[in-house]
C-alpha cells in the first residue's frame, strides 16, 4: 500500500510516516500542496492524508483541484477546525473522511484501513521472505510454518529489515527508526548488535537458508542466502 501525507509540519509528518511504516505501509511525505501534486502526477498512491492548513493553497483548495483533475483515491482530511460547517465543507469538497487534531494514532490507522477497504484496496498485512512470514496485525512470526517467539523490539527490528529487504540498513537508521533515539550522547551500536544477534539466532538457527546478514563496518541486510 502506498500512502501520501501532505502535511506542512515536519514533526507531525515524520511521526505519521514512521507510525504508518511500522504498520507495513509505504509512505511518502510532502510539505506543500504543490509538492503533493507533483508526487501524485509521478507515482500511484492508494490513499492521501491531507492537512487542511497548508502554506499557499489550503487543503480544501488542493482537494478540489485533485477531484477536478480526476484523482479518485480516498482522501483523509486532517484539521484543527471542528465545527459542523467545517466538516461539511471538507466532505463536500471531496474528502472521504475527516479527522480533527489532536488525534490518537490508532484512530487514524483505523480510518485509513476503513477507507482502503471501502475503496476495494486489498491490504496485505503480512510480509514474507522465503519461508519466513511476519503478520503485522497479529504481530506473529513463523518460519517453515513454526512459530518464532520474539520480543516486541525484535519484532519491530525484523519488520524494519523486511521493509528494507535486499537493502543495507545501517546502525544509524535502526537507532533513529526502530529505537527512536536520536539525541543520545553514546551510540546504540552495542545494543543494536546484541538485538540483531538474538534475532538472527531465533530466525536463522537450524535453517540452511540464512536471512539476516551482517556487513562488517556497514550494517545489516535481509536477503535469502544458502550456506553450505
Amino acid at each position: 500500500m502506498r500512502l501520501l501525507i501532505v502535511e506542512d509540519d515536519p514533526k507531525t509528518a515524520n511521526a505519521l510516516k514512521a507510525g504508518l511504516e511500522r504498520e507495513g505501509f509505504g509512505v511518502t511525505a510532502a510539505l506543500t500542496g504543490e509538492e503533493g501534486f507533483f508526487l501524485l502526477s509521478a507515482r500511484a498512491f492508494d490513499l492521501v492524508i491531507l492537512d487542511w492548513m497548508l502554506p499557499g493553497r489550503n487543503g480544501v483548495e488542493v482537494l478540489k483541484t485533485l477531484r477536478a483533475r480526476g484523482f479518485t483515491m480516498p482522501v483523509l482530511l486532517l484539521t484543527a477546525r471542528d465545527s459542523v460547517d467545517d466538516r461539511v465543507l471538507g466532505l463536500e469538497s471531496g474528502a472521504d473522511d475527516y479527522l480533527v487534531k489532536p488525534f490518537a494514532f490508532p484512530e487514524l490507522l483505523a480510518r485509513v484501513r476503513t477507507l482502503l477497504r471501502r475503496a476495494g484496496t486489498v491490504e496485505l498485512p503480512k510480509m514474507t521472505a522465503g519461508d519466513l512470514v511476519l503478520d503485522l496485525e497479529s504481530r506473529r512470526v513463523s518460519r517453515a510454518a513454526k512459530r518464532v517467539e520474539l520480543t516486541p523490539r525484535e519484532f519491530d527490528l525484523l519488520a524494519y529489515l523486511l521493509r528494507h529487504r535486499e537493502q543495507v540498513v545501517t546502525r544509524e537508521m535502526l537507532a533513529q527508526d526502530v529505537w527512536r533515539e536520536t539525541s543520545r550522547i553514546t551510540p546504540l551500536d552495542n545494543v543494536i548488535d546484541v538485538h540483531v544477534a538474538h534475532l538472527r539466532r531465533k530466525v536463522d538457527e537450524g535453517h540452511p537458508v540464512k536471512l539476516i546478514h551482517t556487513l562488517r563496518g556497514v550494517g545489516f541486510v535481509l536477503r535469502e542466502e544458502a550456506r553450505g
